[in-house]
Formats: structure tokens, C-alpha cells, sequence
């Protein structure tokens, strides 16, 4: 029997469609919060991640691209926006069907991308409020295995303590990088968001799903080189992490 899915995340954003529009289907708006993805204006436009097409276009309404993996899996992301130009209500709407044979990982990508969904679009109101028509430079840096607590001590080292909630008023002070001061945007257990004058720090954790830690930030001071920035990231990333597990085996010796 095939299985269904549909992840919904409806928000009210105080932006015209147009500028929520350009920062879902464009390639220089998708850097500000979600991903490097670039989008073939029309319907039958390409996607350039995960091979997706466009399958509605009706500029700034309506917009779904569909992409499959050729074993019976399809993903479908729609957006509809209404609203004029004082205001918008967005709903997202992310469908899966799985039509092949049982997917083990099934329940746990499904509760994953729930929970992403929720961050990102939080980061596009964030995006859309304080860095809408800037342009950004996308840095991730990313761990190559699951490891326990990852998070908790992602927090810690940036200088986060338990009473630093969503609005709190933070200076990060990454080891080997340059401090960062800014506003707590966001903070569970699966995730932790930064946003500095110029830019919207994030930090993932994969504990629950038993996934790697990795970051993803958008800069938007300008002159910002990805590269020399993803770099940095990667050596703080590991220096710290591999420093914890290594410490953990040596009190377990």
C-alpha cells in the first residue's frame, strides 16, 4: 500500500507577496535562509536540488516543484501565498508518497522534516524582516558521523548558557573565531539560531534521529569568501567534537 505524508507550516508574514515571492523562487532568496537552490521560472523549470521540476507557477501565488527518486518515492513542495501587499499568509506544504517496498527510515524522516520545516521557515521570517534584498553567502560545515550530546556542547562552547532563551541577547564566542553578538533567535533541542547584525547562524543537532551535527549560517556582510568561512567552521566543528569524544574514552579508561 503506498504511504502519505504531508508536513504543513503556515505563518503570517508582514511583507508584500512580491518580496516573500523572490525570497522562495529565487535563487539569491533562497540563500538568505533555506539552501543554495536555484528555480527555472515556469511550469517544467528546473530545480537545481534533488532533480526536482516545476509543476505550478503562478507568480506570487502559487508555486510547487515535484521531485522522484525512481523507486516509487515523490516529494512535492508547494507554497501558497494570499495576501496583498500589506501582508501575507503563507502555508507550505511539504507531500511524500512511497509507493515501493516499506521504508524503514520512513517515521524518522518524516519526524525530521516536520522539524525542520519549522526552523526554516522561522528563518525566513527572520530572513525577510531584518536582510530582505541583501545578498548573502551561504557557509555550512558538517560531521561525518552521529555523535551523543552534540548540541548541548555545540551551545556551551559558542558560550550559551541554560537561561539563554528565544530573545535573549547573546555573544557567541566561538574558539578560534571571531565573537559574534546578536539575539537568540531560536533554541530547542534540536536546533539553535543566531542572528547578529549581518548575519543567521545555525547550528543542527541530530540526536533524535541519529544524525551529524552540522552548522549552516548566511552572511551578509559583504566581501564574505564561503570558502575561508566554511573552513573555519569545519575546523571549530571538529576540534571541539573530536576533543569531546576523545575525553569521553579517556574517562570511560
Amino acid at each position: 500500500m503506498p504511504r502519505e505524508l504531508t508536513i504543513t507550516e503556515e505563518q503570517e508574514l508582514a511583507h508584500p507577496p512580491e518580496r516573500v515571492w523572490r525570497a522562495i523562487t529565487t535563487g539569491a532568496g533562497n540563500l538568505g535562509w533555506l539552501y543554495p537552490m536555484e528555480v527555472e521560472p515556469g511550469v517544467g523549470g528546473a530545480v537545481s536540488r534533488g532533480g526536482a521540476e516545476v509543476v505550478e507557477w503562478e507568480p506570487p501565488h502559487r508555486f510547487a516543484c515535484r521531485a522522484g527518486d525512481g523507486n516509487g518515492f515523490s516529494t512535492t513542495l508547494s507554497y501558497r501565498l494570499d495576501g496583498t501587499g500589506g501582508g501575507v499568509r503563507l502555508r507550505a506544504d511539504i507531500h511524500w508518497v512511497h509507493e515501493g517496498e516499506p521504508d524503514e527510515g520512513w517515521d524518522t524522516r518524516g519526524d525530521a522534516a516536520a522539524r525542520y520545516a519549522g526552523f526554516y521557515h522561522h528563518g525566513l521570517a527572520e530572513y525577510l524582516r531584518h536582510f530582505d534584498g541583501r545578498p548573502a553567502t551561504y557557509v555550512k560545515a558538517a560531521r561525518e558521523h552521529a555523535g551523543v550530546g552534540e548540541l548541548g556542547i555545540v551551545a556551551g562552547a559558542l558560550g550559551l548558557v541554560d537561561s539563554d532563551v528565544a530573545g535573549s541577547r547573546v555573544r557567541l564566542e566561538p574558539l578560534g573565531l571571531a565573537p559574534l553578538e546578536g539575539v537568540l533567535d531560536y533554541r530547542d533541542q534540536d536546533f539553535v539560531g543566531v542572528r547578529t547584525q549581518d548575519g543567521l547562524y545555525r547550528f543542527f543537532g541530530g540526536d533524535r534521529w541519529r544524525w551529524p551535527t552540522w552548522v549552516a549560517h548566511h552572511l551578509f556582510a559583504p566581501g564574505v569568501d564561503g570558502g575561508t568561512e566554511a573552513r573555519r567552521w569545519q575546523a571549530w566543528l571538529d576540534g571541539l567534537l573530536d576533543g569531546a569524544c576523545a575525553g569521553a574514552v579517556g574517562s570511560d579508561g
